[in-house]
C-alpha cells in the first residue's frame, strides 16, 4: 500500500515538534521553548496498529509579513497541499487565539481532513476546558499532552480512521513500476525524456528544475509494459535553499515507495559525491531491486580502463549496492538505454523470484558443511532449515537454536551462497531469525 502523508501544522511553541518527535519515535524535530525553532519541514517514517505512513512536521505558521515568517508559511503550506491527512495543534493555555482561527481558515480550504489535536492538557482541570475548541469547527477537539504522551493513543486512531477515506491511487498494476533518483542535474529528466521518446519533462541545466514525480508508461516492441516515475534531484541536508524544492526529498521517498526497480543515477561528468551514497541508501533500506545508472558516458574521456576504473570506484563508494548491477549510458546520444530496459525487467524478474524450500535448504546445507556455524560461549548455533516466505524482495526465515547465536557476517556468509546459486542480480535479500519451537 501507498502511504498516507499526515502533516502537523499550527501556530509557533503549541508542541508541534515535541508531538512529532513522539509520534516518529525518535528525537528528529529540535524541541525548545522559543517560537520559531523549526523553520523547515522535517519527515519521518511513522507507524501505528500496523499501519505505516509519513509524517510532517513544520514551522509555526504566523500571518505577519517579516521574511522568515513568510518563508515558514509557505513550507507550511505546501505541506498542507501535500498531506493526505492534517493534524491541527492549539494548546489548552492558551485557549483559542486569533493566530488558530486563521489557520483554521486555511484547512477550511484545503478540502483535506483536519484532526484538531489541543496540546498541553497535561491534567484533568485543564482537559475540562477542551469544549471551547469546538468553536473552531473542525470537529471533536483532541486533548493531549506532549510532555506525558497522554491522548495520543485516541488521536492517532482517529488519524489511522482517515486512511480508509482517502484515495491514494493504490489500483493493482501488473505493469513493472521504475523510478530515477538522485541529486539534482545527474540528467534523470533527461534519461526520462529518451527513454520515453517524448519530451514530457522539461529538461534544464539549472539543478532543481524537476519538483514533482512524474509518471510516464512505456510499453517496448516485444510487448513488456513499464511505468516510469521522475523525481525531484535530491540535495544533501543542508544544501537546500528553496522552499519548494526541499520538499522533494519526501516526494522521492514517495516515488520509492511505489517502484519496483530503482534506477540511482550518477553523473559520469561530475563523478561520485558524498550525498549520493545517502540517496541511494532510501532505495537500499526500502528493499526495492537497485540499477546504478552512469549518466552522461558520452562527455567522459575514454582510454581501455575508463570503464573499469570507474566500475571500481562504485563498488569501492557503494559497497552496500554490491548486489547492483551497473550499466554506463547516455541520454543525450541513447547509448545503451534499449539494454537499460532489459535490465529493469531482468532485476524485477529476480526480485519476485521464489525458490522451492528443498532446494534451499541443499544449499544450506553445502554452505554449512564448506563453514560451519561459529561457536558462541560454548554454544553452537544449529540451523536447522530456510524457507522463503515472500517476495519483493526475497525474505527468508531461518529457523535455529539461538537467535542470539548467529553474527550477521555468518548471515552475510550465507547471502553470498544463495548469490552463487541463484539470480539474484540486483535485488537486496531479507533474513528473518527465528528459534525453532
Amino acid at each position: 500500500m501507498i502511504k498516507p502523508t499526515v502533516a502537523i501544522v499550527g501556530r509557533p511553541n503549541v508542541g508541534k515538534s515535541t508531538i512529532f518527535n513522539r509520534i516518529a519515535g525518535e528525537r528528529i524535530s529540535i524541541v525548545e521553548d522559543t517560537p520559531g525553532v523549526t523553520r523547515d519541514r522535517i519527515y519521518a517514517d511513522a507507524e501505528w496498529l500496523g499501519k505505516e505512513f509519513f509524517l510532517i512536521d513544520t514551522g509555526g505558521i504566523t500571518m505577519d509579513d517579516q521574511a522568515m515568517n513568510v518563508m515558514i508559511r509557505s513550507q507550511a503550506e505546501i505541506a498542507i497541499e501535500e498531506a493526505d491527512i492534517i493534524i491541527m495543534m492549539s494548546n489548552i493555555l492558551d485557549g483559542i487565539t486569533k493566530q488558530d482561527e486563521e489557520i483554521a481558515q486555511i484547512l477550511y480550504r484545503s478540502n483535506k481532513p483536519v484532526l484538531l489535536a489541543v496540546n498541553k492538557a497535561d491534567n484533568p482541570e485543564q482537559r475540562a476546558n477542551i469544549y471551547e475548541f469546538y468553536g473552531l469547527g473542525l470537529g471533536e477537539p483532541y486533548p493531549i499532552s506532549g510532555a506525558h504522551g497522554l491522548g495520543l493513543g485516541d488521536l492517532l486512531d482517529a488519524v489511522i480512521a482517515e486512511f480508509e477515506s482517502i484515495h491514494l491511487n493504490d489500483e493493482p498494476d501488473n505493469r513493472i513500476h521504475f523510478s530515477l533518483i538522485g541529486r539534482p542535474n545527474v540528467g534523470k529528466s533527461s534519461l526520462v525524456n529518451a527513454i520515453s521518446g517524448e519530451e514530457r519533462v522539461i529538461v534544464s541545466n539549472q539543478p532543481g528544475t524537476t519538483r514533482d514525480a512524474v509518471d510516464t508508461s512505456i510499453t517496448t516492441e516485444n510487448g513488456d509494459e513499464f511505468v516510469m516515475i521522475d523525481t525531484a534531484g535530491m540535495r544533501k541536508r543542508g544544501k537546500v535553499y528553496e522552499n519548494i524544492e526541499r520538499y522533494s526529498v519526501l516526494r522521492a521517498l514517495r516515488a520509492i515507495e511505489r517502484s519496483d526497480v530503482v534506477l540511482c543515477v550518477i553523473d559520469a561528468d561530475t563523478g561520485i559525491r558524498e550525498q549520493d551514497t545517502r540517496i541511494f541508501g532510501y532505495a537500499h533500506e526500502a528493499g526495492k531491486g537497485i540499477i546504478l545508472v552512469v549518466n552522461k558516458w558520452d562527455t567522459v574521456e575514454k582510454d581501455t580502463n575508463t570503464m573499469r576504473d570507474f566500475e571500481n570506484d562504485v563498488r569501492t563508494r557503494f559497497r552496500y549496492l554490491e548486489y547492483a548491477p551497473i550499466i554506463f549510458v547516455s541520454a543525450k546520444t541513447k547509448t545503451r538505454l534499449t539494454q537499460l530496459l532489459e535490465l529493469v525487467k531482468q532485476v524485477y524478474d529476480h526480485r519476485m523470484q521464489r525458490i522451492p524450500s528443498n532446494i534451499l535448504n541443499n544449499v544450506l546445507m553445502d554452505a554449512m558443511a564448506m563453514n560451519p556455524a561459529p561457536t558462541v560461549s560454548g554454544q553452537r548455533l544449529k540451523i536447522y532449515y530456510m524457507t522463503q516466505v515472500s517476495v519483493g524482495p526475497p525474505t527468508f526465515v531461518l529457523f535455529m537454536n539461538d537467535p542470539e547465536l548467529i553474527h550477521f557476517s555468518y548471515i552475510r556468509y550465507l547471502e553470498n551462497q544463495l548469490r552463487q546459486n541463484f539470480s539474484f542480480e540486483g535485488t537486496p535479500l531479507k533474513f528473518i531469525k527465528r528459534k525453532r519451537k
